[in-house]
């Protein structure tokens, strides 16, 4: 099935590619028969709830509820508060309580869980919190207007990496993190690919899949943030006038193409010196950076501290 987008593979991919991504926190939810997990809902990024097994619903606002079967993904904007219910619309039973999610006090090393009534529990679901960015400013899916809810099967392979996930957030060992990320990315770029060919056409939701044009010269930012550009070859590649890339451009972003691009720089910048692989002065010319002194200035305005090997 081709993509329902007006972007092609090759800027698709890139943008993928260039995702960075992290976990900010990933716990199990065991709900049993009647019961409800009501989370707060007061964090600053999307969260993440994948069902392992069992059926219920998710309760948010006064939206229709979502009906949630093994396999089910969902991701949630940011500062949404919202409810797990082990019971369904075809299998209505009383409510027997609802319980506030604090973390379950597990053993050390044992998974980190919030529990909804007395065990056996109707749903098992991993639930966390997430940022995909590009950059400070530039958050994948911070801008949501409304849940993403998507089917897979377990041929998708998605439980198998949430799991890895969080026993590499467990166990600590060297390289957890990076290996953590890595499967999360593997989830969201498994989502992605579903959302250029989902009926409903979710994908236009994200701001760097939105305007194609934008999306051409912000692709090129990404791939190569050494480059010189400046407002008018970004203008050129999205094959727009000056002002009116600068204005669609700061439209779905919130930034300026200068300061967004600053952000990519210093990021790759950062990676560059922990490979500790080149000179400060050779990771200030692979980032477009012709003078030490500015590059400094501006690792420091991004990051607080001067740039070291």
């Amino acid at each position: 099935m081709q993509p329902k987008t007006n972007l092609t593979p090759a800027v698709l991919d890139t943008l993928m590619s260039g995702l960075e991504v992290d976990f900010v926190r990933l716990v199990e939810c065991l709900i049993s028969p009647g019961w409800r997990l009501s989370m707060a809902g007061n964090s600053d990024v999307p969260g993440i709830h994948y069902c392992l097994a069992g059926t219920g619903r998710l309760l948010i606002g006064d939206d229709p509820p979502i009906p949630f079967t093994p396999h089910t993904l969902a991701i949630l904007p940011s500062g949404r508060p919202f409810k797990i219910e082990a019971r369904t619309d075809e299998a209505p039973r009383p409510l027997l309580g609802t319980v506030e999610s604090r973390l379950y006090q597990a053993p050390p090393g044992d998974v980190p869980r919030y529990v909804a009534g007395d065990p056996p529990p109707q749903i098992v679901m991993i639930c966390g919190y997430f940022r995909a960015t590009y950059g400070a400013s530039v958050d994948l899916f911070t801008s949501l207007p409304a849940p993403i809810v998507e089917m897979f099967t377990a041929a998708d392979q998605l439980d198998h990496k949430l799991k890895s996930a969080m026993d590499e957030l467990l166990r600590q060992e060297i390289g957890s993190g990076a290996m953590s990320m890595a499967l999360l990315k593997q989830v969201l770029i498994t989502l992605l690919r579903r959302s250029l060919v989902s009926a409903d056409r979710w994908a236009r939701r994200f701001v760097a899949l939105g305007d194609p044009k934008i999306a051409r010269a912000f692709t090129d930012m990404v791939a190569r943030p050494g480059a010189p550009h400046t407002v008018q070859t970004l203008a050129d590649t999205a094959g727009l006038s000056r002002s009116s890339f600068m204005s669609r451009f700061t439209a779905a972003f919130g930034d300026s193409p200068m300061t967004i691009l600053r952000q990519l720089r210093m990021r790759r910048a950062r990676t560059l010196l922990s490979a500790d692989t080149l000179t400060i002065d050779q990771v200030a010319a692979a980032v477009g950076y012709s003078s030490r002194s500015s590059f400094h200035r501006a690792y420091q305005k991004a990051y607080g501290k001067q740039a070291t090997n």
